[in-house]
């Protein structure tokens, strides 16, 4: 009922912040400018490229074709760790994708929410220039606020050692509940920017909050994936027919190489590299949550 995306954003809440939790600043300093350009350019080949073929193949309006390819640009922790721990590519490359699937879900879900105010804006309120701003500060601050409130808790040993990993739970649904109060969807970056602060503060042992999260995130993923999917019926499929086939090949064979490419050209990435780049980007559940959000909404 009413409950079911409530308890879907929450969940990919503690899902984006279990990721944020192993992002670790001294193993991307080599590939910084790798994984912004892929959280940049390459969102903004990877929306234009999906949004004009989505408009072309099915006759949409293009604001909500764009809407689409927004929603659609991101990867996610919750595919691209699992196929690294089997593939096991270089050092670099696994950096690279660990980065961009954790950093990518709340620029993804961010542009997601301006793209569909200037599609539903109805008049001078819609507010779709400030929401940029305002999701950011508001994300960013709390974020901040969050991992440094619950830094002085294990810092001072004010939790004890049963109740740390309850109250880290209870901390990031928290930070993410407020921030969402306060800027519509700014949530997502609010416990990303808190966990990655987390990961990388002196003095502060992430492992135990780390196993917890990494066990509770199986049980999450498992259950919304199958949750999600069965909202899908097999009607809905089959009504799009071989442009949904063409649309796929799309995403595959172009949109991902190309932001790929314009995201590692003068780099030092190789060409082995950039396959391998090119062929990792698994959609996860951020962008089956936030297309099942958004289109209640269209509706």
């Amino acid at each position: 009922g009413e409950l079911l995306f409530p308890v879907v954003s929450m969940s990919v809440a503690i899902i984006l912040f279990e990721g944020s939790l192993t992002l670790k600043l001294d193993q991307i300093r080599e590939h910084g400018q790798v994984v912004t350009r892929l959280i940049t350019l390459g969102v903004f080949a990877t929306v234009v490229i999906i949004g004009y073929a989505t408009h072309l193949l099915f006759d949409m309006p293009l604001g909500i074709a764009f809407l689409f390819g927004a929603i659609v640009c991101v990867s996610g922790p919750t595919v691209v760790v699992p196929l690294l721990r089997t593939v096991r590519p270089r050092r670099s490359v696994a950096n690279i994708l660990r980065w961009e699937g954790i950093l990518i879900d709340p620029i993804g879900a961010l542009l997601a929410v301006i793209l569909f105010q200037f599609v539903a804006a109805t008049g001078p309120d819609a507010g779709g220039a400030w929401i940029i701003p305002q999701v950011f500060g508001v994300g960013i601050a709390l974020g901040v606020a969050g991992a440094y409130g619950f830094a002085i808790l294990l810092r001072r040993h004010l939790l004890p050692d049963y109740l740390k990993n309850v109250a880290a739970l209870a901390a990031v649904l928290t930070v993410f509940a407020i921030s969402n109060a306060l800027a519509h969807e700014s949530g997502l970056l609010a416990v990303t920017i808190m966990g990655v602060m987390l990961a990388n503060m002196r003095r502060i042992n992430t492992e135990e909050i780390l196993d917890f999260k990494e066990s509770l995130t199986i049980l999450l993923i498992s259950m919304l994936f199958i949750t999600l999917a069965a909202r899908v019926s097999t009607e809905a499929l089959q009504q799009f027919g071989w442009p949904l086939f063409w649309l796929l090949m799309i995403v595959l064979f172009v949109a991902r190489p190309i932001a790929v490419w314009v995201s590692t050209v003068g780099t030092h990435i190789d060409w082995r590299e950039r396959l391998l780049l090119s062929w990792m980007a698994p959609r996860g559940i951020v962008a089956a949550a936030v297309s099942a959000v958004f289109a209640i909404r269209l509706v």
